[in-house]
C-alpha cells in the first residue's frame, strides 16, 4: 500500500478517519489536522496539517505556523522524540502555516516546495521539471498540484493505507 501527504486534504472527519498508518518499514501520524475557515468578516483561519513519518528515517511533513511551536514539541516528547531526531522536515510549500517551525530542525534536511538544503548547502533535483525526489526506496517527494505553483506531496510506501 501507498499512503500519499498532501497539503491539499479537504473535509477530513475525524470520526470517519484513522490518522495513524502502520506499516514496515514506515508508520504514519497526523500529529495536527489542517483547516481553512471562512469568517464573516471576508478573512479566513488556516492551518497546516502536520504528519509524521518514522521508520528507517524521522520525517517530519509541515512544521505548522509558529503559534503551534509548543504543540509540535509536545507531540514529538510524547512519542519519545526530540526535535533533533527529526532527520528529514518537507515544508508542502512556502507558506507560513506550514513552515513556521524550521528552525526547529537545523539539522535536518529541508525539502520546502523544489528547493532541498542540508545545511546553508542546496541540492540538485528536478521537482520543478516534474519528477521526484527519492528520500529512500520508501519515500518520495513529489511535485503535485497546489495553490503556490511550488507544492510538494510525500509518497510513503508500505503502510496499512488501502490507497
Amino acid at each position: 500500500m501507498e499512503t500519499v501527504v498532501s497539503a491539499q486534504i479537504q473535509n477530513v472527519s475525524l470520526s470517519e478517519t484513522s490518522l495513524d498508518f502502520s506499516g514496515e518499514p514506515y508508520s504514519l501520524a497526523v500529529l495536527k489536522v489542517g483547516y481553512c475557515l471562512s469568517q464573516t468578516d471576508g478573512t479566513f483561519k488556516a492551518d497546516g496539517t502536520i504528519t509524521l513519518i518514522t521508520g528507517l528515517k524521522i520525517i517530519l511533513v509541515d512544521t505548522g505556523g509558529p503559534w503551534d511551536k509548543d504543540f509540535l514539541v509536545m507531540s514529538l516528547k510524547e512519542r519519545g522524540l526530540k526535535p533533533e531526531d527529526i532527520n528529514v522536515v518537507v515544508g508542502t510549500h512556502g507558506h507560513s502555516d506550514h513552515i513556521g517551525n524550521l528552525s526547529l530542525f537545523p539539522t535536518a534536511m529541508t525539502i520546502v516546495g523544489f528547493d532541498i538544503s542540508k545545511g546553508d548547502t542546496y541540492l540538485p533535483n528536478k521537482l520543478s521539471e516534474g519528477q521526484p525526489y527519492t528520500i529512500d526506496e520508501h519515500v518520495s517527494v513529489i511535485p503535485t498540484p497546489g495553490h503556490t505553483g511550488q507544492d510538494v506531496s510525500i509518497q510513503v510506501k508500505g503502510t496499512s493505507s488501502p490507497s
